[in-house]
């Protein structure tokens, strides 16, 4: 496996606050890799680091084995976008794309080619003419997609950059930003505090929390096996189990997590429980049912609207619940 990226103790202090509080990373060549956590949790510092626009306190950086921690940001291998866009509004669609080339030096009838390709890739061909303010904010989010791939760098850098889209718009350019992933075969890094949007484009995502790393793995590893409490609870809807429920439910000490869509109505499966509902609410394909157990802990389940299933229990109403005891993780 080639090393795209490769960061050691990467920390990065601004005064007296560690935003970046030792990280150790190592991204594959070609991999389609998620930066996750809250505001302040230390990834978009990371990326500014690896794009060079912030020097690390201590700690290295590697750009394809060379170390670039002091290299300046016009000199690393790596483009950025923004989730602002960052297009300069003076300027027609095909110009913004060639602007990078034109600074490089590189001849007008070269980045014409190039800067025509780059937005045939991202779906703009016959915008050329066009001024940013003449686009929606899809397709000036394609503009700076097309000017940040058409230098063909080593590492694509995103932060947050479908933050500014509605939800239709944004789950179009999910599919959109993985197949041109794949389509380029280059690197990207990828930040974002929706938990949905890395499970669903990432090959692997990095749980972000007060400056550090707190678990790497797949988005299946991370959403079924979270490595503590932290992650269980900021990546998808969990259920912990605390150790008085512990005890009394699963006969053994710890906190555990469960999964909504693993608790199922009634006693037929290994682990039971008993609860009072104290909400329900419907979701449209699915209706989310908060059961708050006698040991204090409340799980949420989530049943199926397809038709099959027996009705929803009302608040205030006793129910069984119960899981199979594979899906639940010790977190603490």
């Amino acid at each position: 496996m080639t090393i795209a990226i490769a960061l050691q103790e990467l920390r990065k202090n601004f005064g007296e606050v560690a935003a970046v509080a030792g990280v150790n990373l190592e991204i594959a060549d070609g991999e389609f890799f998620a930066m996750l956590g809250p505001s302040g949790s230390g990834k978009t510092t990371v990326l500014r680091l690896i794009a060079g626009f912030e020097i690390p306190t201590s700690g290295s950086i590697k750009i394809a084995g060379e170390d670039v921690s002091k290299t300046p940001p016009f000199n690393r291998d790596v483009n950025t976008v923004f989730q602002d866009y960052a297009l300069f509004p003076h300027m027609t669609v095909q110009k913004n794309v060639e602007y990078g080339l034109r600074v490089k030096g590189v001849a007008k009838a070269e980045r014409e080619v190039r800067a025509l390709r780059a937005l045939e890739r991202v779906k703009l061909v016959g915008y050329e003419n066009r001024k940013p303010s003449q686009l929606s904010g899809g397709q000036r989010q394609r503009v700076a997609l097309a000017r940040a791939i058409v230098n063909e760098p080593k590492v694509l850098l995103l932060d947050e950059p479908l933050g500014a889209l509605d939800l239709k718009l944004r789950h179009e350019m999910q599919k959109e930003l993985k197949e041109l992933q794949v389509q380029l075969g280059i690197t990207f890094i990828f930040v974002t505090h929706d938990q949905e949007e890395a499970l669903t484009m990432a090959d692997r995502i990095a749980v972000f929390n007060q400056g550090q790393i707190v678990q790497v793995g797949s988005p299946k590893e991370i959403y079924e096996q979270p490595a503590n409490e932290f992650v269980a609870g900021f990546v998808g809807i969990s259920n912990l189990l605390h150790p008085e429920s512990s005890r009394e439910i699963l006969g053994k000490a710890g906190t555990f997590s469960i999964r909504p869509e693993k608790i199922k109505l009634g006693h037929d499966l290994e682990r039971k429980a008993t609860g009072k509902v104290s909400q329900v609410q419907f979701l449209g394909s699915f209706t989310r049912i908060d059961v708050e157990l006698a040991m204090g802990d409340t799980l949420t389940l989530l049943q199926e609207n397809d038709g099959s299933s027996l009705a929803s229990p009302v608040v205030e109403s006793l129910i069984n619940i119960s899981w199979d005891s594979k899906y639940e993780f010790q977190v603490g």
